[in-house]
């Protein structure tokens, strides 16, 4: 099967049984969701909508968090990885937001990049779920489904170069949607060290299946 062909597949499969794939991250404005994403990075989406009621009732916006200090943010994140680090970014996460922002999240990927603690896959999640941007955010689910899948050849080795490509192939209406198809399509089928090809449903277009399927 020819790579425009897998992509075509993928789309009318998601289109038809999933049409509105979102986060499973808990947020009420763009605030929370920056703050849960920053959070989120090698941590469940379990265990960080366990912490964030707590912290944004705390927090309710970027002044407080920026009049805040790292021992009393750790205080509220200390269960989820690296909360030293985390608590730090928050801070400065805050104090940026107000400093520059006048307390609002920006749109651009280029603005939200200068936040503490967001790279590029934090700003993509962001500019897609929020401001509806064709952004295409890679995680480790999203690198490995789109390589499995055949989206995106194996010489795709980094975050950015997996990024290019999907965007360039996926219609711009889907990418922010595209983005979760293949998340929780890591998440829950597609696994990391098993992936459960025998549930699942897009195995006639999976590269990783034709190479392993058994043969009769």
């Amino acid at each position: 099967m020819q790579r425009k062909e897998r992509f075509q597949a993928f789309v009318d499969h998601f289109s038809s049984s999933f049409p509105e794939a979102e986060t499973e991250l808990h947020y009420s404005n763009p605030y929370e969701l920056l703050v849960a994403v920053v959070l989120s990075a090698q941590c469940t989406d379990k265990r960080i909508n366990q912490v964030t009621p707590a912290l944004f009732k705390r927090f309710p916006s970027p002044k407080e968090l920026a009049e805040s200090s790292v021992d009393e943010i750790f205080s509220y994140i200390r269960s989820v990885s690296y909360p030293n680090n985390k608590a730090k970014h928050l801070l400065g996460l805050g104090q940026k937001l107000i400093d520059s922002f006048h307390g609002e999240v920006p749109e651009s990927l280029d603005d939200l990049q200068t936040l503490p603690g967001v790279g590029r896959k934090t700003a993509n999640v962001i500019a897609s779920v929020i401001y509806n941007q064709p952004a295409m955010a890679v995680d480790t689910h999203v690198y490995r489904v789109s390589r499995r899948l055949g989206l995106v050849p194996q010489t795709a080795t980094t975050p950015l170069k997996v990024e290019q490509i999907l965007v360039k192939n996926l219609p711009n209406e889907v990418i922010a949607r595209a983005h979760h198809w293949l998340i929780l399509h890591g998440r829950y089928i597609c696994l990391a060290r098993k992936p459960m090809c025998s549930s699942c449903q897009i195995c006639h277009f999976c590269a990783y299946f034709e190479k392993n399927e058994p043969k009769a």
